[in-house]
């Protein structure tokens, strides 16, 4: 009996981490999901449009924190971040700057609130994860280029600072029609699927990080 454990394969695991997923609706899981702070205490409706819960299921070792509140922009999302410490993450993955664009916030503003977070996550010396912002079916021509205006600034930005750059638009867009979701439920948020392929994703880019230590 002993000699057949022998042959069982050893099963590699990565080390335990907290990830915090900040962010506005499209951290949340909006429409499907509202997050344990819009629903104290462990949010309401399909957890599975949180883009974490896929993360977690690929990598159990993993816990993934859902700090998105629907309709925030980035001033907003900034003012909550040193809250998000006390849960001592390893990474925290910063997704905003969408609600900015659609409440007509001069961009100027977003990417000073961006830059600010990024600067304090690695003071704390935690991990951030920049992340591009997300396209919507209902977008003018003008928000769909700022939106693509921003994310430039933010791949521009995660590589002047030397931190990962996860591109989510990427992952959610039509490949036909890339200022537009690939898949939707209200012409302004992913649709589960999409969230699914977000979380896939970041997955990656934090996976990448893990080996590399």
């Amino acid at each position: 009996m002993v000699g057949l454990f022998l042959f069982l394969p050893m099963i590699a695991q990565g080390r335990k981490i907290t990830i915090v997923a900040l962010g506005d609706s499209t951290t949340a899981g909006t429409p499907f999901f509202r997050s344990p702070l819009e629903v104290p205490p462990y949010g309401a409706g399909d957890p599975e449009a949180f883009y974490g819960f896929w993360m977690m299921k690929k990598e159990p070792q993993w816990t993934v924190l859902n700090y998105g509140i629907n309709g925030q922009r980035s001033d907003e999302i900034r003012d909550r971040l040193e809250a998000v410490f006390a849960s001592h993450p390893s990474y925290i993955v910063v997704l905003a700057g969408v609600n900015d664009i659609y409440q007509g916030t001069d961009l100027q503003m977003t990417v000073r609130n961006l830059g600010g977070m990024y600067r304090e996550i690695q003071r704390k010396n935690v991990i951030p994860v920049a992340a591009s912002v997300l396209p919507f079916d209902k977008a003018t021509t003008t928000q769909a280029a700022e939106i693509r205006d921003l994310n430039k600034w933010i791949k521009h930005t995660a590589e002047k600072f030397k931190i990962p750059f996860v591109d989510l638009n990427k992952a959610v867009a039509d490949p036909a029609h890339p200022d537009q979701l690939n898949g939707t439920p209200d012409g302004l948020h992913p649709d589960e699927g999409s969230y699914r392929q977000m979380g896939f994703a970041v997955l990656r880019v934090i996976r990448e990080m893990e080996t590399s230590h």
